[in-house]
């Protein structure tokens, strides 16, 4: 354990002046938990409360911490709720709960009820996309906006990666359960970190420490059941698809264009459904926002400023 936390602490130190400056220019974020559906979902919040609000929602192998730069730059002008997933970061949930991205959707979906959440966007990353695409479905009324960094939605968007999951997801045997566990392993966690990042010494290292030790204290098989439930994702999509159609929400594709899971293509195909859809494209890897974060705050900032109105910054 002291191993594990000794590089946590390092990393969290190099992390504090940068925190200590947005602070002085942003209002403070705090940190709660609240329980719904008997999860207890820990999660960031920032913003003025009568603001448009905007849901963060993360991915595969990181947290809510995640968008610890993000937060601060939006919240000058918008409600920012940031939560971590159940089987993720700090979100507590007891030995019954079943891990399936439905039950995901549900535990957020009682939560931004929970937080008073009438309307707001969405930003969705990865495993958040899913969770995401899920809410919008189920209430379209209520999402004001779509910003997609590396959540997919179609197709196309899948890469060869996805083999061992499509096996699995074929077949549920023991074997191709099995074949998933190295996702969880430290040397695959950071390998999605830098994986197609030019200058990888511009990864903090907390993200990817951070993820492994959630994976050693939650557990390994919530993980491997999210990875052999992903098949049910694909399965909506169709349904998603009408969605766009049909409600054309504001929305932003801004990817890392060298992510080894989620190819551009999926990013273009936003356009198909919704000719509205905005897509940038960033010469970075699957965790585009540790490499690209400056620009991607600035690229939301505008875009939800324009279809928003947030308020006025100081």
């Amino acid at each position: 354990m002291k191993a594990i936390l000794r590089p946590l602490l390092m990393a969290a130190a190099i992390g504090s002046a940068g925190a200590a400056q947005a602070a002085e220019q942003a209002p403070a974020v705090r940190y709660e938990t609240l329980q719904v559906k008997g999860v207890d979902v820990f999660y960031r919040e920032a913003g003025p409360k009568d603001a448009p609000a905007v849901l963060l929602l993360h991915g595969f192998g990181a947290s809510s911490h995640m968008f610890r730069e993000l937060i601060p730059k939006l919240a000058t002008g918008y409600r920012v709720v940031a939560p971590d997933l159940p089987g993720f970061g700090l979100t507590h949930a007891d030995a019954s709960f079943r891990y399936t991205f439905d039950n995901l959707a549900d535990v957020i979906d009682a939560f931004t009820t929970a937080k008073g959440l009438q309307r707001y966007a969405i930003y969705v990353f990865d495993y958040g996309a899913p969770v995401g695409w899920r809410l919008a479905v189920r209430n379209p009324e209520k999402i004001t906006a779509i910003v997609s960094q590396n959540g997919n939605a179609y197709q196309e968007g899948l890469s060869p990666g996805w083999a061992p999951m499509q096996a699995a997801w074929a077949n549920p045997t023991p074997a191709n359960r099995e074949a998933l566990r190295k996702f969880n392993t430290l040397d695959m966690l950071k390998w999605q970190y830098v994986e197609g990042v030019k200058d990888t010494s511009a990864i903090a290292p907390e993200g990817y420490l951070l993820a492994h030790e959630a994976v050693q204290r939650i557990g390994v098989e919530p993980q491997m059941d999210l990875l052999v439930d992903y098949g049910e994702n694909i399965k909506q999509y169709t349904q998603l698809h009408a969605y766009f159609r049909q409600y054309q929400p504001p929305t932003l594709a801004i990817w890392g264009k060298n992510d080894p899971f989620f190819l551009p293509p999926g990013a273009e195909a936003f356009k198909r459904d919704n000719p509205k859809a905005e897509v940038r494209f960033l010469d970075t890897g699957h965790f585009a926002i540790e490499t690209h974060g400056p620009e991607i705050a600035r690229e939301m900032r505008s875009f939800l400023d324009r279809h928003l109105g947030g308020r006025k910054r100081d």
